[in-house]
Formats: structure tokens, C-alpha cells, sequence
């Protein structure tokens, strides 16, 4: 490889025009804060940075919200299930189907999934508290509670990565002791 292939390569990061083209602002544009007003200078309300997403969500009217963001559909009722351990929670959202929990979308068992660690707090945004997201109004039923995430907790595989949506604090907990919430997500890549 010659710096020019080195050039090209850094350029489009093996992307193509029509093989997953990088939107203009780079591979993976972080939304933007909103923080208001700026508390000190040259904090996130003082420069603004990020990218402004417009309506983040679309509810689909079948029983799902589309992540505008992300590309990740939710399940719209985010408290369908009981509080589940983390065994039972990977269960409930893997035999999801249309026809429960509100949905009409068409999907079958397997299709949903207990989302992982970042796409869960891909939600999360710290302008808000109680529940800590933008967008709640889009879905039914957001508790302000412990959400399971499908991550393994890396110092103990016995523990499980958590999301408290009250605050959007993450935690790690046993896996089998504990009873949480569970919110089924589908697609992302």
C-alpha cells in the first residue's frame, strides 16, 4: 500500500457512493445535548456541538417506534412484560410476536431481542430525568426503573449491564437474583 491507497482508504474508510456511503459529518454523528444555558465557559451548553436529529422517533401506528437515530425499532409499550431475571427477560423478547404487547407489525418469534448496553442507552439522554430521555411521549408505559440489558458485565459473567431510565445511570447486577424491566428491541446491524 502506497500513501495514496493510505489517502483513498482514510478518505471514504472503504465505503463506497452506494455500498454504505458515510453521511457528510463522518461515519457516526453523536446527536447533539441541548444543554441550556451554559453553566461555565466552554461547557456543552456553551458550544452546542452535535448533530441536530430533527423528530428523533417515528411511532409506526403497528405497536413499534423507529430510533431515527440509531435505525433501531422499540417496542412502543415499554412495560409489557412483569420484571423478569435476565434469563427470563432474553426469553420474553426472543418469543415476542405480533399479536401481544400491542403489536401489529407482523413480526415472529425471534425477531425481537433484549437490546444490548448501548443501544440501550441510546435512549438515554441527560437533559431529562425521571424518565432521563427526549421522546417519551412516543412510547406507553416508560418506567423511570432499571431496564436489563443483553451485555454481560465484563468483571463477573454472572452480572448483566443495567439502564436506569430515571437518570440514565448504568449499573451491573446478578443475572439470575435480580428482577428488572425488559423493553424488546429490533434490527440495527
Amino acid at each position: 500500500m502506497d500513501g495514496t491507497d493510505s489517502f483513498v482508504f482514510k478518505q471514504n474508510f472503504g465505503r463506497s457512493q452506494i455500498l454504505a456511503p458515510c453521511p457528510p459529518d463522518g461515519p457516526a454523528p453523536v446527536e447533539r445535548t441541548w444543554q441550556s444555558p451554559s453553566y461555565e465557559a466552554y461547557d456543552d451548553g456553551y458550544y452546542h456541538k452535535g448533530v441536530s436529529w430533527g423528530l428523533r422517533f417515528t411511532d409506526n401506528g403497528n405497536g413499534t417506534v423507529t430510533d431515527n437515530l440509531t435505525g433501531l425499532i422499540w417496542l412502543k409499550n415499554a412495560n409489557c412484560f412483569a420484571d423478569e431475571t435476565w434469563n427470563s427477560a432474553l426469553s420474553a423478547c426472543n418469543t415476542l410476536s405480533s399479536g401481544t404487547c400491542g403489536l401489529s407489525d407482523g413480526s415472529i418469534a425471534g425477531d425481537w431481542r433484549l437490546p444490548n448496553l448501548k443501544e440501550l442507552l441510546s435512549l438515554v439522554d441527560y437533559d431529562y430525568v425521571n424518565p432521563a430521555m427526549w421522546g417519551k411521549d412516543f412510547f406507553d408505559n416508560v418506567q423511570s426503573g432499571i431496564y436489563w440489558s443483553s451485555t454481560t458485565y465484563a468483571l463477573g459473567p454472572s452480572d448483566a449491564w443495567l439502564v436506569s431510565m430515571y437518570n440514565g445511570g448504568v449499573y451491573g447486577a446478578n443475572k439470575y437474583s435480580y428482577y428488572y424491566y425488559v423493553w424488546p428491541v429490533r434490527g440495527g446491524h
